[in-house]
């Protein structure tokens, strides 16, 4: 490309991506689901996410065209951080995933060169059958699961990838071949997840700035997870209550303790009975006021990260009354060492504790075994 080129960015949004998160529905897929998570509270976050990353493209905003979808799918959080967008022509109160298909292939016929959007693993579908894989795409991880390999790692480095494109004249970026993945939100309900690959598109690539798609614990790890989880069910103490969050690893506590939950719910344990399952953040909250926590949590297979994907309803205020000390990680060692970067990753919606808790942490990893790993903001 030369650089005298001026740039054409997409931008579409996914309005309610993530609502279901924090209430513990696993997703936001469905206008019942919508309905239930509004009912328990959920209030959007999309649209804060998205303005942290479009904040890092602030200084570029007169050297490239942005293309904002209607309303609150782009045009509005675009213009909330400064930018003056070209607005396709479309319903301004429309959000749903035909809006989001037929945005991304206007931004495909209008010659873009990236579509930014926000949203999880349903919207990356929705953006790919749009452009029909023909424009390269990059998430903003604002959903509750994101198993594609499609997202940054948190919204600003969304933001500074994009910058990297549109400077990409000055400095070239690298781009790759990345996987579009997508669960059955009713699946994960009943806790039956499997992840079906629906294709591949190009993704901006910079180490340390886009997470890798997902991957299954190995199964050779069982043994270590299942002897992790005795040990740490064995060490816990009367009056503080356990926040056990979703996955294989951190339910091997649960199951060590002859307690049954979904594989997927987030449970609080006192005195080794569970006082609540597949809880939300409301609910923990609540349930959790007048005792000294500890929470423990596994590691996202492939990606590292220990908050922030599919545990949102452990929230910042959760882990601030825990503290740095008051957090159990456990993983099995192959896990780790398959970890696309030795470090683990903090998503936790709330940058200065992600800052706060970032160092390293001890990380059990079978009985009497522990690993020491760097943890850092996304």
């Amino acid at each position: 490309m030369r650089s005298d080129h001026r740039r054409r960015i997409g931008l579409i949004l996914n309005p309610i991506a993530g609502m279901g998160g924090s209430v513990g529905l696993k997703g936001t897929d469905g206008p019942e689901i919508l309905a239930e998570a509004r009912r328990r509270g959920a209030v959007p976050v999309a649209r804060q996410r998205t303005e942290r990353a479009l904040a890092k493209l602030s200084d570029l905003r007169h050297r490239f065209d942005l293309i904002a979808a209607a309303g609150a799918m782009g045009q509005h959080p675009a213009r909330a951080a400064g930018f003056a967008p070209h607005v396709l022509e479309a319903d301004a109160d429309a959000s749903g995933p035909d809006h989001t298909r037929a945005a991304a292939r206007a931004m495909a016929g209008q010659g873009c060169e990236l579509i930014l959007f926000a949203g999880g693993d349903g919207t990356a579908r929705d953006v790919h059958q749009g452009c029909g894989g023909s424009v390269p795409m990059l998430g903003i991880p604002t959903g509750v699961k994101m198993h594609s390999g499609v997202f940054a790692v948190s919204p600003e480095a969304a933001g500074m990838l994009a910058a990297l494109v549109v400077e990409d004249g000055e400095r070239r970026i690298n781009f790759r071949s990345s996987e579009i993945m997508d669960v059955d939100e009713s699946a994960v309900r009943a806790g039956r997840p499997a992840a079906r690959l629906y294709g591949y598109v190009s993704v901006p690539c910079e180490r340390g700035l886009v997470q890798t798609a997902k991957a299954g614990a190995p199964p050779e790890d069982d043994e270590a997870i299942d002897a992790a989880g005795r040990e740490i069910a064995g060490s816990m103490q009367s009056g503080i209550g356990y926040v056990i969050g979703p996955g294989r690893s951190a339910k091997a506590v649960v199951a060590a303790l002859g307690l049954e939950s979904p594989l997927l719910g987030v449970d609080l344990v006192l005195d080794r009975k569970l006082v609540g399952s597949d809880l939300g953040e409301a609910e923990l909250l609540r349930l959790a006021a007048a005792l000294p926590v500890s929470i423990i949590v596994g590691v996202t297979g492939g990606q590292g990260f220990i908050f922030g994907r599919g545990n949102q309803p452990i929230s910042p205020a959760l882990i601030r009354q825990a503290g740095r000390d008051g957090l159990i990680v456990l993983a099995g060692p192959r896990k780790l060492a398959g970890l696309a970067q030795r470090r683990l990753l903090l998503d936790t919606g709330d940058r200065a504790l992600d800052h706060l808790l970032q160092g390293y942490l001890r990380i059990v990893t079978g009985a009497g075994r522990q690993a020491v790993m760097r943890a850092a903001a996304a």
